[in-house]
């Protein structure tokens, strides 16, 4: 992708390569710094991203750099990566950034910071129409400030010996959705959104490559972080142009959770945004967290059905999807599933007490039955457990179909178990 803004280059030796690539992808100004200039560089210009040329450097340097960085990220801002290069057997040289290979060419650093790039696009545009409806005297959804791995789910796809320590180690950070073969994996995508692939061993390399052929011929993936574990080194640099966040990383499960957690939380705070951005679009009657509709939606639009139902002489039904011991992460998981899963014609909100109402428009309770009973199913096998490493919970649903003597209030206390 092509470049605009400014850049700051950090390294104590010349970094010919890396500035030379940033101009020819047309990066204007590009500011170079040494360790002992790099705050001073922050502050002179308005950086899209900084890239750390060096793979190591002086720790009190670095820890005035980052200092430097942490003091900016307090600000409202939009969000500005830092790539840093870093040696296979080493730490990431500035804690929390996107690493890439010290001996990875230009064209994929480039690659690569396209990618955040289009994260940091995403977010000046949430932050300029808030501030426009801000400015209107409207009350714009909030952007959370929890971290985005608390949100964050990683697909582990293999069956060799690393697997039971990747799954401890991803599953520590984030959820972990497990899959044995190719063909799991293949539904676990399609069923849900993920934030990462773990490719660990186990599987052959033909599997590999036509797994990465899947994932490179699909834009939803493009910018996906992938880590391959192991062997495969040929076809990982077969496929690393088409996937800027593709990585072999050779070394154990604790290397690879350090170099692989933050793309994983760059790509869940991009989901992030996308939400906030519809619930933008949609003048804050969307949920930024769920995707369902909000809570004052949800109820006009319900009152609105009930009467279009009892005029017209249709069916309508209501759905109360609780869940047992779920915490906040794994009710919004399931609020996401459930909101990838609705009819067009059908609409849900999720509620404080973290159960979901969903109201089936045109349908008769033996109908209704039919489509609770199937999403209850893909939730029971899809959606995060609260301990965040096992797949599984439980969905208990209640159900009530409109009545000609109902309304809204006795609809909902019969689906909620108030009355009969």
């Amino acid at each position: 992708m092509a470049l605009q803004g400014s850049f700051v280059v950090v390294s104590d030796n010349p970094a010919t390569e890396m500035v030379e690539a940033l101009r020819g992808a047309g990066g204007f100004p590009i500011v170079e710094a040494d360790w002992a200039g790099a705050p001073a560089a922050l502050s002179s210009v308005e950086p899209e991203a900084v890239l750390v040329a060096d793979a190591s450097a002086d720790a009190g340097r670095v820890a005035a750099f980052a200092k430097a960085l942490a003091d900016r990220l307090k600000s409202e801002r939009p969000f500005m990566p830092v790539l840093a290069r870093a040696r296979e057997d080493g730490s990431a040289i500035v804690p929390d950034a996107l690493t890439i290979a010290a001996n990875a060419p230009a064209e994929r650093i480039i690659a690569r910071l396209g990618s955040a790039l289009r994260i940091r696009t995403l977010h000046s545009t949430v932050l300029r129409r808030t501030r426009m409806l801000a400015a209107r005297g409207e009350l714009p959804p909030e952007l959370p400030r929890t971290d985005p791995l608390d949100e964050a789910a990683v697909l582990l796809a293999g069956r060799g010996r690393s697997y039971p320590a990747l799954s401890v180690a991803v599953g520590e950070c984030v959820g972990v959705i497990g899959a044995l073969s190719v063909e799991s994996a293949a539904r676990a995508l399609h069923a849900r959104d993920v934030d990462g692939i773990v490719i660990g061993d186990g599987f052959g390399p033909k599997i590999v490559e036509a797994l990465l052929t899947v994932l490179a011929g699909d834009v939803r993936f493009r910018d996906l972080p992938i880590a391959v574990t192991g062997g495969h080194p040929a076809i990982v640099e077969q496929f690393a142009s088409l996937l800027p966040n593709l990585d072999r990383v050779a070394e154990g499960a604790a290397r690879l959770v350090e170099r692989f957690m933050p793309l994983v939380r760059l790509h869940a705070f991009g989901e992030r945004l996308r939400r906030m951005l519809k619930s933008l679009e949609a003048k804050g009657m969307v949920d930024p967290d769920t995707g369902l509709l909000g809570h004052e939606a949800f109820w006009r639009d319900l009152n609105r059905a009930v009467d279009d139902a009892e005029k017209r002489g249709v069916g309508l039904s209501i759905a109360r999807f609780s869940f047992g011991g779920a915490d906040r992460r794994s009710s919004l998981d399931a609020a996401r599933l459930l909101a990838r899963l609705m009819r067009e014609v059908d609409f849900a909100c999720r509620e404080a007490d973290n159960s979901i109402f969903a109201v089936f428009t045109e349908t008769d309770l033996r109908a209704a039955h039919l489509v609770a009973r199937r999403i209850a199913s893909v939730l029971k096998n899809t959606t995060m457990a609260p301990d965040r490493k096992h797949i599984g919970i439980e969905a208990a649903v209640t159900l009530a179909t409109l009545r000609p003597t109902d309304s809204v209030d006795s609809l909902i206390a019969r689906v909620v178990g108030t009355v009969g």
